[in-house]
C-alpha cells in the first residue's frame, strides 16, 4: 500500500504563504485576505480621487472659493475609524489566540546553538530518569538523500502528533535564534536566559521545513527545522524507539 506523505517547504519564486497545517496559519491565511480586499478597496478610492484632481481640475477656470468642508472632513476622519475598527476585532482573536496555551499533552523544549537545533520532551524520561533529547544538524549538501533538499534537510527530524495540543518552549544557550516554520504560523525568538512558548495544533501529517529566522552568526543558513507531523500511535513508536536508544 502507498502512502502519500506531503511535504511544506518554500518553492523557488513563491510569492504565497505555504499550505496551513494549524488553525492559527489558517487564521493568518484569512485574515491576510480580508485585509487584502480592504486595501485594494482603499487604494482604489485613493487612486480616482487623484486622478480627479489632478487631471479632471487642472483647467478650471472657475474654481470654489471654499476654505473649509465640514462635511468631507468630518467623512475622511470618521471612516477611517470605522474600517480599523472592523479589522481590529480578527485581528484580536487572532492574537488571543496565538497566545492562549490550552493544557498541552506534549511539551517539546527548543534550544538554539551555534549553529543547530537542541530538543527535549521534559514528559518522556529514560529509564535514567533524564528526558528523551537530541541534537538536529542540517544534512551537508554532499551527504544528502536522493530526492532531498538542500539546505533543509537534518539528521534528527522533529517528531510530533497531529491533533493534540503541543506547547513549544524556545530558549538559546549562546546568541539570538528564531524557531520559525511558516506551515505552522510560528515564528518565535530564541533568547538566551528567556523561555518563551508557543502553542501548536497539527492538523494534519506530514514533514514541515522551516528554518532560523534570525541573524544569529556566520551559519545563520545552515539551522534548518525539519518537523514530522504524525499519528499518536506512531509518535508512541517513535517516542519507544527513542527511550530504547537512549537507555
Amino acid at each position: 500500500m502507498n502512502t502519500l506523505i506531503y511535504a511544506d517547504y518554500a518553492e523557488s519564486w513563491q510569492m504565497l504563504f505555504q499550505d496551513p497545517a494549524t488553525p492559527i496559519m489558517e487564521g493568518i491565511i484569512c485574515l491576510h485576505h480580508d485585509l487584502m480586499f480592504v486595501i485594494i478597496i482603499i487604494a482604489t478610492v485613493v487612486v480616482w480621487m487623484l486622478f480627479c484632481a489632478v487631471f479632471l481640475f487642472k483647467d478650471n477656470s472657475s474654481p470654489s472659493n471654499n476654505a473649509h468642508g465640514e462635511t468631507i472632513e468630518v467623512v475622511w476622519t470618521v471612516t477611517p475609524s470605522i474600517i480599523l475598527m472592523f479589522i481590529g476585532i480578527p485581528s484580536f482573536t487572532l492574537l488571543y489566540s496565538m497566545d492562549e496555551v490550552i493544557d498541552p499533552a506534549v511539551t517539546l523544549k527548543v534550544i538554539g546553538r551555534q549553529w543547530y537545533w537542541s530538543y527535549e520532551y521534559g514528559d518522556f524520561l529514560t529509564v535514567d530518569n533524564t528526558p528523551v533529547a537530541f541534537d538536529s544538524y542540517m544534512i551537508p549538501e554532499e551527504d544528502l538523500p536522493e530526492g532531498g533538499l538542500r539546505l533543509l534537510e537534518v539528521d534528527n527530524k522533529v517528531v510530533l502528533p497531529i491533533n493534540t495540543h503541543i506547547r513549544v518552549l524556545v530558549t538559546a544557550a549562546d546568541v539570538l535564534h528564531c524557531w520559525a516554520v511558516p506551515s505552522f504560523g510560528i515564528k518565535m525568538d530564541a533568547v538566551p536566559g528567556r523561555l518563551n512558548q508557543v502553542s501548536l495544533f497539527i492538523k494534519r501529517a506530514g514533514v514541515f521545513y522551516g528554518q532560523c529566522s534570525e541573524l544569529c552568526g556566520i551559519n545563520h543558513g545552515f539551522m534548518p527545522i525539519v518537523v514530522s507531523g504524525v499519528s499518536r500511535l506512531l509518535f508512541l513508536e517513535w517516542l519507544q524507539e527513542q527511550i530504547q536508544e537512549l537507555s
